[in-house]
């Protein structure tokens, strides 16, 4: 194993293997320990996209917000899962399913795409035209916002999807789907998230379908490991501290460097990491 391959799975915390019972647990127990750590808080706010990362997130939640309701009362707190859709979703019967699994205390549905193409109007009314790669990062942040606007409206804390496999390559959009108060995927893989899943009965189609960020409208549900030349395969492998081939590798370590911002605080006059 290389020096950096070593310094990326330190920074990541990912096990070479995992116990699916026993890391479910710990998330579980991560998401009950913020919200009894403080007294306003009193629902778990997450979007619901019908992919794997928020399914096995969504199921974490209620898992957390049905044993707080058992301890301190029926009713205390809720998990409420946002369906965001830009317009008609394609894969919304995926998403349907994602809820019928998960099964939320609340389920809330927010259109975003006036908003986005409002945004979208004024901008280009200032400086011209966006591309549909800007504009589908706008969809993120405006999903994001929303999910911010139930928590503060719901005494809520708001949950991220974010995981090793998507955090190494940086694959998801700043102050968007990557702004979140707490992750409790963080340190898993694809794969081992998937495990998880497949030990708690989820349904086969929501952990095998091919992942997406599905932002571009001019390429819909466009597979993630085409966007990145990728396989999520490499990327665990990595991860684990496996040997995979070279061009993998240095295509992981590209997307690792070049993304590194995302996973840093706004830079100050302090920080030198970027000069590097």
């Amino acid at each position: 194993m290389h020096t950096l391959q070593k310094e990326i799975i330190e920074t990541l915390k990912v096990k070479p293997s995992i116990d699916p019972q026993e890391e479910f647990r710990r998330s579980v127990d991560f998401v009950k320990a913020y919200l009894t750590k403080y007294s306003f808080l009193k629902s778990a706010v997450l979007g619901i996209s019908g992919g794997q990362d928020s399914t096995l997130a969504g199921y974490i939640c209620q898992t957390a917000i049905n044993e707080l309701n058992e301890e301190h009362g029926e009713g205390t707190y809720e998990f409420i899962a946002v369906r965001l859709p830009y317009g008609d979703q394609a894969d919304e019967e995926d998403c349907k399913a994602a809820i019928e699994f998960t099964k939320p205390n609340k389920v809330v549905r927010v259109n975003i795409k006036d908003a986005v193409d409002a945004s979208e109007k004024a901008v280009k009314e200032a400086i011209g035209d966006i591309s549909d790669f800007v504009k589908g990062n706008t969809k993120a942040r405006e999903r994001m916002k929303v999910q911010y606007d139930i928590a503060a409206a719901c005494s809520g804390v708001v949950v991220g999807t974010d995981h090793a496999a998507e955090a190494v390559t940086g694959f998801y959009t700043k102050f968007g789907d990557g702004a979140a108060d707490i992750i409790p995927l963080y340190r898993l893989n694809k794969r081992q998230g998937k495990s998880i899943l497949k030990m708690l009965g989820c349904p086969e189609h929501l952990y095998e379908k091919a992942p997406t960020a599905d932002l571009e409208s001019d390429r819909p549900q466009l597979p993630d490991e085409e966007a990145l030349g990728v396989t999520y395969d490499a990327i665990d492998d990595y991860l684990e501290g496996k040997q995979i081939a070279e061009k993998d590798a240095q295509t992981i370590e590209k997307w690792f460097e070049k993304t590194r911002h995302k996973r840093e605080e706004p830079i100050t006059v302090f920080d030198e990491w970027w000069k590097k």
